[in-house]
């Protein structure tokens, strides 16, 4: 180390850091050296504080429990795909290659769409990239947007369209939990719906959502649930220009992430589509072969006339999910999907019973809305102090509402005893 210093004319490793400003930097409070032994025992230390699903069932929405085969783990696991970076040598990385081709097909034909990329970070990056594209396609200045999304897509929908002198429209839902659809404007870009919503809600208005696209001059961008699509029309049904997603299929919770923003779009728009696409061809002994295509969209192709920033992506997250679609098939999606609406369901009807009432009245997928008789926040303080993570709650949409997850994963057992826990403390007992 001093010979280092000295050869770099410094004193110590923190004058390397004397640009920063005092103010904004903080210490790690790292613990002293230890061998590997000690490393090992800290970790296990730190690690047993984690909760697990069955330890504490949790019903929260947007990033829920799902099972995953441990074929998933096996595959991801291997090193040609664990450590592999982006694959600009087709000739070393087939593999890699042809898992993202049939990851963009499963996209493709979950979504109805004619193409995929290898995908965004998440949902609410691919739908400010979104934006964006309609934006390039068609001039126009607005995109018109729910008001009850999730608040960090409506955050980084915000950052992103900023410096394109784009506006934000948002628009109320009605009675019934969904979107209102006979608004009026000018100089739309685009339109987004999501379905599930929210509040998740399928909206069937397949009609009425492709005739105020046409009415409108706009396009049209769907924000879906993958698993949903093995059960229920796909966005292609009613018009969509472009999809996109949360790609949580395969992958763990992990505390939030990491996941994949699913991204779709009509054929005639893929010139402006952001991120990576590989495509088929054919080698030079005429063999089916793999290879990064359509790359001028990309910065380091283009650089400041890219169609985005991203040039990454979270392809080990698409090889997860290429892989569990894979072991499932399309009828055990299905089997899944309709075994997450009639676990979602059960907990609803669960909950109607002890006094929870329902607010909107329609079909749901696995997520549903529950207002309570009185104020919630302590209940489920209480709640998670007897092992149980209740649902999101969302008062800002719903007096006293809580926004529940329900998935394949949770027993008759685990939400009756859950519901149980719950029916007392709202009779007030401990």
């Amino acid at each position: 180390m001093k010979d280092m210093l000295d050869y770099l004319g410094i004193k110590s490793v923190d004058e390397l850091f004397d640009e920063i400003p005092s103010e904004a930097k903080s210490s790690l409070n790292l613990p002293g050296p230890m061998d590997d032994m000690e490393v090992e025992a800290r970790i296990k230390k730190i690690l047993d504080k984690n909760i697990s699903f069955f330890d504490m069932p949790s019903f929260l929405p947007i990033i829920k429990a799902h099972y995953i085969p441990p074929v998933v783990d096996e595959i991801v696991s291997r090193q040609e795909f664990y450590t592999s970076y982006t694959p600009y040598q087709p000739e070393a990385s087939q593999g890699i290659l042809q898992a993202m081709f049939e990851y963009q097909s499963v996209i493709a034909e979950l979504t109805g769409m004619d193409v995929a990329n290898v995908s965004m970070y998440d949902s609410a990056t691919a739908l400010g990239e979104a934006a964006l594209m309609a934006h390039r396609i068609n001039r126009k200045k607005k995109i018109v947007i729910p008001r009850n999304i999730f608040w960090h897509k409506k955050s980084v929908l915000a950052n992103y369209v900023k410096r394109a002198g784009m506006e934000i429209v948002e628009v109320d839902y009605g009675e019934d939990g969904r979107m209102v659809l006979d608004f009026d404007g000018q100089d739309v870009a685009a339109i987004y719906v999501e379905n599930p919503n929210f509040f998740g809600l399928i909206d069937k208005r397949y009609g009425e959502i492709e005739e105020i696209k046409e009415r409108m001059d706009a396009m049209l961008i769907a924000g879906i649930d993958p698993l949903s699509l093995s059960i229920f029309n796909p966005p292609s049904h009613y018009g969509a220009d472009i999809v996109i997603g949360d790609g949580y299929l395969g992958n763990p919770m992990n505390f939030g992430g990491p996941l994949l923003g699913i991204f779709a779009c009509r054929r005639e728009f893929v010139r402006q589509m952001p991120g990576k696409i590989v495509g088929a061809t054919v080698d030079s002994n005429g063999k089916r072969a793999f290879c990064m295509t359509l790359q001028t969209r990309e910065q380091h192709i283009r650089r400041g006339r890219a169609t985005s920033n991203i040039c990454s992506n979270q392809a080990l997250c698409c090889i997860a999910f290429l892989a569990y679609v894979a072991a499932m098939g399309s009828n055990g999606l299905r089997k899944v999907a309709l075994k997450n609406m009639e676990n979602a369901r059960y907990m609803a009807e669960g909950m109607k019973k002890i006094g929870f009432d329902m607010p909107f009245d329609g079909e749901f997928f696995n997520e549903f809305v529950v207002s309570a008789p009185k104020n919630m926040e302590e209940i489920n303080d209480k709640l998670l102090s007897q092992g149980i993570q209740m649902g999101l709650p969302i008062n800002e949409f719903v007096e006293n509402g809580i926004l529940m997850g329900v998935t394949e994963m949770h027993t008759k057992e685990m939400m009756d005893g859950a519901l149980e826990k719950i029916r007392h403390l709202m009779e007030g007992e401990e």
